[in-house]
């Protein structure tokens, strides 16, 4: 065997090189980012069948050991160097990209915990009556079918653990093209494949959705309002069409992150089918309430919400009875409500006003757009538009963050949560001064 060019793999079936190959990175000999010999390298060099590698592949592929890219060869994987809002910008820069809410919408904490709570011991209901109240006015009248109410820490632990609940590391997930930062993150820590369904205008399309499920997904999470990035909603036509194309795989677990709920200006349009046989509708108050609330309701058929529980044992990972205690008096506090009506009137107003703005000069903007973000297509070089706004003082995101496809849209995203209308107007005219230069 030539160590040079097998890399000092050994072994004579499929389990040997995936011992041999694991024990050369535990070792250091390989690290993260190093390629390995191709199949066909490999199986000349140990005179074994190529299929007999190709199987080796597969095994540390599926356990996220390695990562198999068409033309870049098998590559060993590190953790995953993974992205996620909150990014900061530099002094004199306003940061439209952060993807926060806007402050002034968030509740104030000060007197929230001054009475009503007690101290829970072991053995205490996971969830607290309050909440299970809550969900059951404002959540159980968009499911249908029998379903149980279980809280998670977050919408993303919500979906890592749903997913993890049923697929196992190799499984393919369809999910939206662009897609949110941390449900991107989410699927390559648990090894899962990623099946890109577009989007446009009216969200998930169907043809899209179509092809990922043909194509052996297992699973589809989607969000029926607010996308983020692109702030489409599904419309009832595309819900529809959606619903027709699920009802054709029963089995396939359908989780929709509804993470706008409660300040979106659309409505929510149940893309589940009703004879789903596995589904959960998850609505977080972190855009709400505040990021720091790490608290998601998550409505699902009773086996998919044993499942989750059994990931959140009540020992152990139960969601904090002081996080429900606040979730649940802020919830019921009319002073909440007053705000979260000030928030979906002001979110609305200003990317509708930043839409309006560049729409009027010239750029093809979608007519209707929801949540803390607004969607740019660009024609082409969206580093290079996004180095020359950060000159001009604007610190956007681009498009290529988000693609989960090999082909990210040429596009930016920019955080309107915020936005001015003198901002909204100076930031039209930057971007259009910087697209006519290029």
């Amino acid at each position: 065997m030539s160590d040079t060019v097998a890399g000092g793999i050994q072994g004579a079936n499929a389990g040997g090189l995936v011992a041999s190959i694991r024990a050369r990175i535990d070792a250091g000999a390989l690290s993260a980012g190093d390629a390995l010999p191709s199949i066909r390298t490999l199986a000349t060099e140990l005179g074994l069948n190529r299929n007999t590698v190709a199987a080796a592949y597969a095994q540390l592929a599926a356990a996220g050991i390695v990562e198999t890219r068409r033309r870049g060869g098998t590559i060993v994987l590190g953790v995953p160097n993974l992205d996620g809002e909150g990014q900061a910008s530099e002094g004199g820069v306003v940061n439209l990209s952060s993807g926060n809410p806007d402050p002034a919408f968030l509740p104030r904490m000060a007197g929230v915990l001054d009475a009503g709570y007690s101290p829970p011991l072991y053995g205490t209901a996971p969830v607290s009556e309050e909440l299970q109240r809550w969900a059951a006015q404002h959540m159980t009248p968009d499911v249908a079918g029998p379903h149980r109410l279980v809280l998670t820490h977050g919408s993303v632990d919500a979906v890592d653990r749903l997913l993890g609940a049923y697929l196992t590391r190799g499984d393919t997930v369809a999910v939206e093209d662009p897609c949110f930062l941390s449900s991107i993150g989410a699927l390559r820590l648990g090894g899962f494949q990623s099946a890109p369904v577009a989007v446009d205008e009216e969200g998930m399309t169907v043809e899209g959705l179509r092809a990922a499920l043909a194509a052996g997904a297992r699973a589809l999470v989607c969000t029926p309002r607010a996308h983020n990035p692109t702030g489409a909603s599904l419309s009832p036509a595309r819900v529809a069409a959606l619903r027709e194309v699920l009802a054709g795989y029963p089995g396939v677990l359908v989780v929709e992150d509804d993470h706008f709920s409660a300040v979106s200006s659309r409505p929510y349009l149940r893309v589940t089918p009703p004879d789903a046989h596995r589904w959960a509708l998850v609505r977080s108050v972190s855009k709400f309430l505040g990021p720091d609330l790490r608290v998601a309701f998550v409505l699902a058929d009773p086996d998919t919400a044993t499942r989750l529980e059994s990931r959140l044992s009540s020992a152990t990972t139960w969601v904090s009875h002081i996080l429900q205690h606040l979730v649940a008096r802020l919830l019921a506090d009319p002073h909440t409500h007053a705000l979260l009506d000030r928030a979906r009137a002001s979110y609305a107003g200003r990317s509708g006003l930043l839409v309006a703005e560049l729409t009027g000069r010239g750029l093809p903007m979608q007519r209707h757009t929801d949540g803390l973000n607004v969607w740019v297509p660009l024609p082409g070089r969206p580093r290079q538009v996004v180095n020359d706004l950060a000159k001009r003082g604007w610190a956007v995101r681009p498009g290529e963050n988000f693609a989960v496809g090999d082909r990210p849209p040429p596009a930016i995203r920019v955080t309107t949560a915020t936005l001015s209308p003198q901002q909204a107007t100076a930031f039209a005219a930057d971007l259009a001064a910087v697209l006519q230069m290029a």
